[in-house]
């Protein structure tokens, strides 16, 4: 699953981002849409004929909305789902120049595939197997409100203050974080208690499924989800470990492809809008839309991708939702002049290429508004992995390190979190970051219940606490390589942001 965070990256936006997506991914690019639509028959395509995926972007009227879809079908395509608040549009179409076809269509704006190879395309394996640990049994189980069983061997709940904030103030019943990723094992003890089932949904190729149960994942190996659910939201009930915000309820939000575990555009578009209509507060988004790491504006499908997903996001924060994301295990410097992508794109054979990080955006991480995270280990040190660039990363969580060894029971860098099929396991990645940030965010909503996303961010950046760039040369490894350079200074840098999240400043008035 190359697209999930626990080996990836999460990064806020650069100086002139916010002006360049709202500009281009808003339908405002020069001559996106002047052309008029080709006339004659409806194209013919074989019937057996490969399909893919597209995004057609548009004016949110329903006169262009209308048109559109007719030049749509004409092109030789099928509406899977209209969005038409946001002017999204989800087709599928074996015709091989759609997308050239639809992009000369009066009223659309930009257009693309969201995918390299045809639908039900072969996957791809995760890097990082997870540590399992065996449940503990049930004579070792605390009292509620005690600390849980396993809870000595959670570092990082320490190292935010979560474990004190706790016994202040949870987290509220009234706040839910939407957990955007591989489904959620909801059946799991920790987790149980404060799943919201009627805030789920299964988005899978851009529709979103409600019914019960299509929300949890396809298997145990799709296990993402629920470490990260945990991470949030695990209960303190007693019975495995804990949340940083145990009192908050979760949702499951999946977006996994079942051929191959990737999270395709359009599946992330509805993801977004069903967070937002459900209320959900806030979203955790531990991945990289696929299947370009990074996406750029100069490519027509690259930026119809931006364009589809950045109208879902700012859709959701106009309802009250605010979107955290990691900030990617690449240990990439979202701010220097260059950066080589060589995994894209991952659904098919991966191309080297030099990219801008000006020009081409991590999507959803460096749209306007998301919060980017960074990881930490143990150490309060930036996680060896970790992506990161001044400008960029807004705040820094645990994450997990295997070179910063806490002394806990397990001497075990990574963070333990709940697994599907009621098990418990250790991961380490950006993918871990962000919900330690997301479930701070919840104790902050609980804590002001009528701040919106930007006050939100706002707190989350005030009461986090900045340990500085490293005074000695960054080399976590010990091999005598510098392997990142951190600019800025005490108050904002390149490595965390504003700061490391502070659970407990988050519930103190």
């Amino acid at each position: 699953m190359t697209h999930l965070r626990s080996r990836r990256r999460r990064l806020a936006a650069p100086v002139g981002l916010a002006v360049a997506l709202s500009t281009a991914t808003l339908g405002l690019l020069p001559g996106s849409a002047s052309a008029a639509a080709s006339q004659g028959e409806q194209t013919q395509v074989a019937a057996d004929a490969p399909k893919l995926a597209y995004v057609v972007n548009t004016k949110a009227d329903d006169d262009t909305i209308a048109s559109v879809k007719k030049a749509i079908a004409k092109a030789g395509g099928s509406v899977v789902v209209a969005y038409d608040r946001i002017g999204v549009i989800v087709v599928h179409s074996a015709n091989p120049d759609f997308g050239k076809e639809i992009r000369k269509a009066r009223g659309v704006q930009s257009a693309g595939a969201t995918r390299t190879a045809p639908l039900k395309a072969a996957g791809t394996t995760e890097e990082g197997a997870p540590q399992y640990v065996d449940a503990p049994a049930a004579s070792t189980k605390s009292a509620a409100g005690d600390a849980e069983p396993m809870e000595a061997d959670q570092w990082d709940l320490r190292a935010i203050g979560a474990d004190k904030a706790a016994k202040i103030n949870p987290g509220s019943s009234k706040v839910t974080v939407g957990v955007i990723d591989t489904g959620v094992d909801d059946t799991h003890p920790d987790l149980a208690p404060n799943f919201s089932a009627s805030q789920s949904a299964n988005c899978v190729g851009g529709k979103a499924d409600t019914s019960p149960g299509a929300w949890r994942p396809y298997t145990a190996e799709d296990y993402h989800g629920t470490h990260v659910a945990g991470e949030i939201a695990a209960a303190r009930n007693g019975i495995g470990v804990a949340g940083v915000a145990p009192g908050v309820k979760v949702a499951a939000i999946k977006v996994s492809d079942p051929d191959n575990d990737l999270f395709y555009p359009e599946s992330v578009v509805c993801a977004f809008v069903f967070a937002a209509d459900k209320g959900i507060e806030i979203t955790n988004n531990s991945y990289y839309v696929d299947p370009w790491l990074y996406n750029c504006m100069d490519d027509p499908d690259q930026k119809a991708i931006v364009d589809a997903v950045n109208r879902a996001q700012l859709y959701a924060q106009r309802k009250g939702t605010l979107h955290l994301a990691s900030a990617g295990n690449s240990n990439h410097d979202l701010a220097s002049d260059a950066i080589v992508d060589d995994s894209s794109p991952d659904d098919s054979t991966p191309v080297e290429r030099t990219i801008d990080p000006s020009e081409c955006f991590d999507v959803p991480t460096q749209l306007p508004g998301v919060v980017t995270v960074s990881a930490t280990g143990d150490k309060n040190l930036k996680s060896y992995y970790s992506t990161y660039g001044k400008g960029v990363v807004d705040v820094a969580a645990p994450g997990g390190d295997k070179y910063q060894i806490p002394d806990n029971p397990s001497k075990n860098g990574r963070i333990l979190s709940t697994m599907p099929e009621n098990q418990y396991g250790w991961l380490q990645g950006t993918s871990m970051a962000s919900p330690h940030a997301a479930g701070v965010a919840a104790l902050l909503k609980s804590t002001h219940p009528k701040a919106g996303p930007a006050q939100l961010q706002r707190l989350l950046k005030v009461q986090a606490d900045n340990p500085g760039c490293p005074t000695e040369p960054y080399d976590p490894d010990g091999d005598g390589t510098v392997d990142a350079e951190c600019e800025g200074g005490k108050n904002l840098n390149g490595f965390y942001g504003f700061g490391i999240v502070d659970a407990l400043d988050a519930v103190r008035k």
